[in-house]
């Protein structure tokens, strides 16, 4: 809402017309032990024009991926988003929407659902998506989930190049749940071996694609092993593009597919919000968390759209919940939709390509005229660095004084890890130009 000044004669009249004597009357129903003996320390009144030139210089401070050379990546991926992708979700029927109860008055809601959910299911290569999660790192704690009713097991195998925020978020889950996670230790190189930690109580394997470091695998001989224990392999992705290039999920024999969509229709923000994605094999369709819409047919046999399962605790017992996510980032969803619409299945496979392209040029370039080390042996736009005996996070902040933002230092994400200050990831996207390189390696030369 835009700021609205109140005077204290206004305040005596709404105070008057609801019938209390002061504000602090208001209250009376906090227990006054809780309650703030003092003022917050807070400028008690400003003007509008005072309070927005104050909030202009906070977010002045603010280096924007629009506004400098990026090659920040680690989860969240700036990619050109087309204008008519606002235009269209702020249209009022789809920006005031809320969830479908009544699917007569609700089939424009429920077809767009219904559509992405058949392009998550294609990209993932998987049989049937949901509506959306709220973001990737809770779609991989529901996967866990999952994978443990499906198997009635309590132990997870937990790769170590999954991202260290979505291994924090399954921990969460874990130490409230009580379920057992087997955490391998970060893998810049890719040379883990999760097969030999899979066992008889083991529910899933969970491996991100392409890792965290940047390395893409072939998961197929992982999902073998997983299967022959008993196990299901949960494949998480955090770049959506890249299955543009990278063999679906479910192609190389997964069986839950948790991602992030955010690269699709959502542009970078402070923390997002975002969208999860979640598909999973038919035969699993009743253990997958959220939401479900379905196409049918109505009384004259014309074509329409429901919802055909919710986990949703207003609708079903709560002990027969299979999550207590009980919505879907709806909009976020439309605007992933509507993307990836207009890009069509050509675009999405020429915007993947261009990606890895972009990638490749400035991997060649770091090593050629920075003299710096890739260590990822293979990647698809975003791979990690390895300094000269230089702490990466006091590189970023020099180069961030130098309007460069230069990718994530891994130590930011794994403050605790030994062996990992010097290492430095780096994504180019399509917004990526050869003048970005050339800054950042020229600074690269200078600093690190």
């Amino acid at each position: 809402m835009r700021y609205l000044p109140h005077t204290e004669a206004d305040r005596r009249a709404m105070l008057q017309a609801i019938g209390v004597p002061s504000v602090d009357a208001l209250f009376r129903d906090v227990p006054e032990a809780v309650r703030l003996k003092q003022p917050v320390d807070l400028p008690t009144t400003k003007s509008e024009i005072e309070v927005e030139r104050a909030l202009m210089s906070f977010a002045q401070r603010n280096l924007g991926t629009g506004s400098a050379p990026s090659f920040l990546g680690a989860g969240a991926y700036r990619h050109h988003v087309p204008a008519a992708v606002d235009h269209l979700i702020q249209r009022g029927e789809f920006l005031t929407s809320y969830t479908p109860y009544q699917p007569e008055v609700s089939q424009g809601t429920l077809q767009y659902l219904f559509e992405f959910q058949t392009q998550v299911a294609l990209l993932t290569g998987m049989e049937v998506a949901n509506a959306s999660m709220y973001d990737g790192a809770s779609s991989t704690a529901e996967a866990v989930m999952m994978a443990n009713r499906v198997t009635k097991r309590d132990r997870a195998v937990i790769s170590g190049g999954l991202h260290p925020h979505y291994r924090e978020v399954v921990a969460t889950h874990a130490r409230h749940l009580g379920f057992a996670l087997d955490f391998a230790p970060p893998d810049p190189e890719g040379k883990e071996d999760l097969a030999s930690r899979i066992d008889d109580k083991t529910s899933c394997v969970v491996v991100q694609n392409p890792g965290f470091f940047g390395q893409v695998r072939d998961l197929s001989a992982l999902a073998e092993a997983a299967h022959a224990k008993g196990a299901l392999l949960v494949v998480v992705v955090t770049e959506i593009v890249s299955l543009g290039a990278v063999t679906a999920p479910g192609d190389m024999g997964a069986d839950i597919v948790a991602a992030e969509g955010q690269s699709i229709g959502n542009p970078l923000g402070f923390g997002g919000p975002y969208v999860g994605l979640f598909a999973t094999r038919e035969k699993f369709l009743r253990q997958m968390p959220g939401r479900l819409c379905g196409q049918t047919v109505d009384a004259d046999g014309q074509r329409g759209f429901v919802l055909t399962l919710s986990t949703r605790e207003q609708h079903i017992r709560r002990e027969k919940a299979t999550s207590n996510i009980c919505t879907n980032s709806g909009l976020c969803a439309l605007a992933f939709t509507i993307h990836l619409t207009l890009l069509g299945e050509d675009g999405y496979t020429r915007l993947a390509a261009l990606n890895h392209a972009k990638a490749v040029q400035l991997a060649e370039r770091i090593e050629k005229e920075a003299g710096l080390a890739v260590v990822s042996d293979s990647f698809f736009n975003e791979f990690t660095v390895r300094l000269k005996k230089k702490n990466a996070a006091e590189v970023v902040e020099k180069l961030a004084a130098q309007k460069i933002l230069g990718g994530v230092p891994v130590s930011r994400l794994y403050p605790k890890e030994a062996g990992l200050a010097d290492l430095l990831l780096l994504a180019a996207t399509e917004t990526t130009t050869e003048e970005d390189m050339t800054a950042l390696i020229g600074a690269l030369r200078e600093v690190a």
